[in-house]
């Protein structure tokens, strides 16, 4: 019997809408296994060819600044149940490692990123689309908290990335992707009962995939 192709979840929304908050809850919850995750945060171009104060003017919010081609390659072989090695992006530096994670294909397959419904051909790839949706001011909070904890920024760097791209791409880009969603969850990676319903979902399809049932 062929193996069932993966259940791919795709889960959108903008900086800081709880996207982390939601993969790392289904990671630690307890009896789910055999869930391969991967972010479009991984596929971000290099710009080591950028001098480094260059480098942060970049806007990293707009489609543009994604290697999609790579991603839908990525995904369409976990699909089809072949690993793949996923770039591993500093954050610190805006550049890609010369290292790569190896993500083997799971029954389940969740993929996060601000614009990963952006992409119609992607979109296609997906089974089930989620929506973070969470207002400006606390992705706002959330973003700076961590940027200057995890990723070296200065508030006043946070800031002005905020106000011109962060927010103008936000409304450009990102938020319109909302019509794509099945499910969209408001407060985001807060929302404690629409997690609980994401965990008992993704346990299901991963019970089918033992089990051989479909549907």
């Amino acid at each position: 019997m062929t193996p069932a192709a993966p259940y791919v979840i795709g889960i959108a929304g903008g900086s800081g809408s709880g996207k982390t908050t939601v993969t790392r809850s289904i990671l630690a919850a307890e009896g789910i296994t055999d869930v391969t995750m991967i972010t479009v945060d991984s596929y971000y171009f290099d710009q080591a060819g950028r001098p480094m104060s260059e480098r942060a003017k970049v806007n990293y919010d707009v489609p543009d600044a994604f290697e999609w081609p790579l991603v839908f390659a990525h995904l369409t072989s976990l699909r089809s149940g072949r690993a793949v090695d996923v770039p591993v992006y500093d954050f610190t530096t805006h550049t890609r490692s010369k290292e790569t994670e190896r993500a083997e294909p799971g029954a389940v397959v969740v993929i996060d990123g601000i614009l990963v419904l952006h992409d119609p051909a992607l979109r296609e790839l997906i089974d089930l689309a989620v929506y973070l949706d969470v207002d400006d001011d606390l992705r706002f909070i959330r973003r700076l908290e961590r940027d200057v904890a995890e990723r070296g920024r200065t508030i006043e760097m946070v800031v002005e990335q905020y106000l011109t791209t962060v927010r103008p791409s936000h409304v450009s880009f990102v938020e319109p992707t909302r019509r794509f969603a099945d499910v969209v969850i408001p407060h985001g990676g807060h929302n404690t009962p629409a997690t609980a319903m994401l965990l008992a979902l993704i346990r299901e399809r991963v019970a089918m995939s033992t089990t051989g049932a479909s549907g």
